[in-house]
């Protein structure tokens, strides 16, 4: 694809999502950008749920990891299920019974202010660090499609990325961001569908040929029972999974804020239930897409992209085929593939951090004023951006793996003591020393890092994956109630 094509269609495309901008964000007050006054369709919310659930990651990680991981991903998307039902059903009616903006404001009226704020901090990290490396990837792909050829730094595809962002998302917010999702995650699942059709019908195969192809392939294995050490075994994948859904969903502002901008709970829970089954089957398609393009790259003869020490470098596998192998219209497809899931997610990651620091750092909603709001919502946008900026640059000196696995590596790390605060307050009523909460919910991810890293040697061979979220939030749970007391009956 030449870069002028390229150019051409990212900037079409965002006049697009401009255009809906402009639309939606007309007299917009803060609660408009914080929740969208609780006026959207459940549906749309759904549909717009699937690109932000996705993103980038999903696009280029998942199907890149399969050369590794095979199908075992697909393990942890079963788990999924699990995990979005116990949002729906517990967390989702709590959420609304409160009526809150910001999901955090339960661990206040629970524990009391430090564990409010510990949990908005924890979710600030995770956030932060889970949209930069999403949005790492859409950078990555307009470098390696377009920049690098004229020699433009890294760097600065990271601001133009973001500063385009930026301009449809600082009026409107949430209110925009609701419809925004729904064109992107319309063009994402096109593009991966028309991405596994044109590579069939380059390679002339019937399905039955293909099929045949892809189970002799090595790359299609979904369950893993023999090991149970290794961290692709079932059921340490699929309760990572159950896991991974509730914290990173249902104890997560940004999921959580297109959620509350559903008109009742009822609309909330039957989004979260139709977005959940849609999910799966979406996840396999992108499983499949990955053994098609290392049958491809097989079949074609085709030189994978690879480090120095010679390891395949699987995060770059889609992007170095739909842009020097493939057809036009598959390498357009491609782009507004990635760019449609990793802005989907971006965009809203970016509203609900602003959202959070603004209402549960700052305390914006109960000290200012609606003009002294919207004033602080632009400073606190725009500083987001610029962080967000920073970390996507760090992580390209640093990163060394599939994207994929670093973001749910983290996430073990720091959505855990968040899974710990939230089980704690609904599992028990005993009261907490308030003050004790953030050095409880500091010292249990550290720990965790010190046995994800010597496990091997403490645990006779033993090796963490997804499941440390799970040893993380436990620990929280435990250091909770040893700094609590028994409740007050008089």
């Amino acid at each position: 694809m030449s870069a002028p094509l390229v150019i051409s269609i990212i900037f079409i495309y965002f006049f697009g999502l401009l255009g809906i901008a402009s639309l939606t964000a007309k007299q917009t007050d803060t609660r408009g950008f914080f929740v969208a006054n609780r006026q959207s369709p459940w549906y749309l919310v759904a549909f717009g749920m699937i690109g932000s659930s996705l993103s980038g990651v999903t696009f280029i990680s998942i199907p890149g990891a399969v050369y590794y991981n095979q199908f075992s991903y697909f393990q942890v998307v079963l788990g999924y299920l699990v995990g979005y039902a116990v949002i729906a059903l517990v967390l989702m009616p709590l959420y609304y019974r409160l009526n809150l903006i910001s999901i955090y404001g339960y661990l206040e009226q629970r524990f009391g202010t430090a564990s409010y704020r510990t949990g908005a901090w924890f979710f600030l990290l995770s956030r932060l660090i889970g949209a930069a490396f999403r949005l790492f990837l859409a950078a990555m792909v307009l470098h390696i499609g377009i920049f690098k050829a004229w020699h433009v730094p890294f760097e600065l595809t990271v601001v133009l990325s973001l500063f385009l962002i930026w301009i449809y998302t600082f009026r409107g917010g949430i209110k925009t961001i609701v419809w925004t999702d729904t064109l992107q995650t319309a063009f994402m699942l096109l593009a991966v569908g028309m991405s596994i059709y044109l590579i069939w019908q380059e390679l002339g195969w019937s399905w039955a040929q293909l099929s045949d192809t892809l189970g002799r392939s090595g790359y299609t294995k979904v369950f893993f029972w023999d090991d149970w050490t290794s961290p692709d075994y079932f059921l340490k994948q699929f309760w990572s999974g159950a896991f991974l859904a509730l914290v990173m969903t249902g104890l997560d502002q940004d999921m959580m804020q297109k959620n509350l901008t559903c008109r009742t709970l009822q609309d909330a829970q039957k989004n979260v239930f139709w977005f959940s089954l849609v999910l799966v089957v979406v996840n396999f398609a992108f499983l499949l897409l990955g053994a098609l393009l290392y049958v491809y790259a097989q079949t074609k003869g085709i030189t994978l992209p690879t480090n120095e020490a010679g390891k395949v470098i699987t995060d770059n596998v889609y992007p170095m085929l739909a842009f020097n192998h493939f057809g036009v219209l598959a390498g357009v497809c491609f782009l507004l593939g990635i760019v449609s899931a990793t802005y989907s997610s971006a965009d809203s990651a970016l509203t609900a951090l602003t959202t959070s620091f603004t209402v549960d750092i700052l305390d914006a909603e109960r000290r200012l004023e609606e003009a002294d709001r919207k004033r602080l919502v632009r400073r606190v946008h725009i500083g987001m951006a610029a962080v967000m900026a920073l970390v996507m640059i760090v992580f390209n000196y640093i990163n060394d793996q599939s994207v994929i696995q670093s973001l749910f590596k983290v996430a073990g790390f720091t959505y855990g003591p968040l899974l710990g605060l939230y089980a704690f307050g609904l599992m028990s009523k005993r009261p907490v020393h308030d003050r004790w909460v953030p050095l409880v919910c500091v010292l249990a991810p550290v720990f965790c890092i010190l046995l994800n890293q010597y496990s091997a040697q403490l645990l006779w061979g033993y090796k963490f994956g997804f499941e440390i979220l799970i040893v993380n939030g436990m620990l929280t749970f435990l250091g909770l109630w040893a700094i609590s007391y028994p409740q007050n009956t008089d």
